[in-house]
């Protein structure tokens, strides 16, 4: 592959699935591989809000990146063009875009549109991430309605499937799917070889297109509370973003589960001049996946934020967030939050059928 024609036909790789499914994670191991191969790549980040998580998460990485917030790819699909357009001043070989984790019918919407540009770009395989605990607890007959709609329909759509965290999760439940292969971010197995399949061209891009009920759609993704928080914590003492973080997410799981608030995905990033922590879980009672500094020193001011999806009512799960997040104690300036309800998708672009796949 030549450098420079690559870098001025750069790969566009769209990675889903579900939340919590390790997407984010996937991709910076996948831009230290390629790094590795003297390649350059960017991420751009997919959210129904702002103040990401990921966003802050890429850049004490050192990944190029841009944001469409304020909606979906299949809602914002000029935007996520133009940010395409942004990013390609840093000279990519490879752009990694990550849609929201509850939206599906991307070929549809984001795929196929995208593939109107390929004098400009050369679009990968769409591949939806699985993870293994969750598929099994959203593939039983007596999972949730919504979250199971959203995700057998974004395996339907997938073009490969791939299963994270294979390191602990070896094993993973049986899907109705062609494509479908194991990675781990943390050790990078499977990594290298999901790359050189994706950039080899011998599966199409977009090739499976859903007919998708958009109302039951609108009803699946407005049950999820969604919540993104910012705030600047200066303690009364110094203390380690661990020291802050980890009785704050603590407080919070108790508290959902006390009043039947079901967490779906809840992640929060701290850092100060002694480094990050980055901290998950994907289910109440869940011990958090974390990554960072989780041994750095004290310090007297820290930058937080907090992404969190959950099946409740967003008034309810505001206040129960604003209230833990007052109780850290010390000063808390800049405080930010929104929360709410997703509204019903508004298609910017929609490309059903058959038509010439090849890229």
């Amino acid at each position: 592959m030549r450098q420079d024609t690559t870098i001025a036909r750069p790969w566009v790789i769209v990675v889903g699935g579900f939340l919590g499914s390790g997407k984010t994670t996937l991709l910076l191991a996948a831009a230290r591989e390629l790094e590795s191969r003297g390649m350059r790549s960017a991420l751009i980040m997919n959210d129904q809000g702002d103040l990401l998580v990921d966003t802050e998460y890429a850049a004490l990485h050192g990944l190029e990146h841009g944001e469409v917030t304020g909606g979906c790819f299949c809602c914002k699909f000029s935007e996520l063009v133009d940010v395409m357009g942004q990013l390609r001043e840093h000279s990519p070989n490879v752009i990694f875009a990550e849609p929201v984790g509850s939206c599906t019918d991307i070929s549809a919407t984001t795929l196929r549109p995208l593939l109107e540009y390929s004098e400009s770009y050369r679009l990968a395989p769409f591949t939806v991430l699985v993870d293994p605990e969750r598929a099994r607890e959203l593939l039983r007959d007596d999972a949730d309605p919504s979250l199971s709609f959203l995700f057998r329909n974004q395996l339907q759509e997938a073009d490969l499937v791939c299963f994270t965290k294979a390191d602990i999760m070896p094993e993973y439940p049986a899907i109705d799917v062609r494509q479908v292969r194991q990675v781990s971010s943390k050790t990078g197995q499977g990594v290298a070889a999901w790359l050189d399949e994706l950039m080899s061209g011998s599966l199409s891009a977009g090739g499976e297109i859903l007919t998708i009920d958009y109302e039951k759609y609108a009803r699946a993704e407005a049950a999820l509370a969604w919540l993104n928080l910012e705030v600047v914590v200066e303690p009364e003492q110094a203390l380690s973003g661990a020291a802050i973080l980890g009785p704050l997410l603590d407080k919070l799981d108790a508290d959902f589960t006390e009043v039947g608030i079901k967490i779906v995905h809840l992640k929060a990033i701290i850092h100060s001049h002694e480094g990050y922590l980055k901290a998950a879980i994907c289910a109440n009672g869940q011990r958090p996946i974390v990554d960072g500094a989780l041994g750095a020193s004290p310090a007297s001011r820290h930058h937080l934020l907090l992404n969190l999806r959950a099946l409740g009512a967003a008034t309810h799960v505001r206040a129960i967030v604003e209230e833990k997040v007052c109780k850290i104690g010390g000063s808390l300036t800049g405080l930010r939050v929104s929360c709410f309800h997703p509204v019903p998708p508004k298609l910017e672009r929609r490309i059903p059928g058959i038509q010439n796949l090849g890229v």
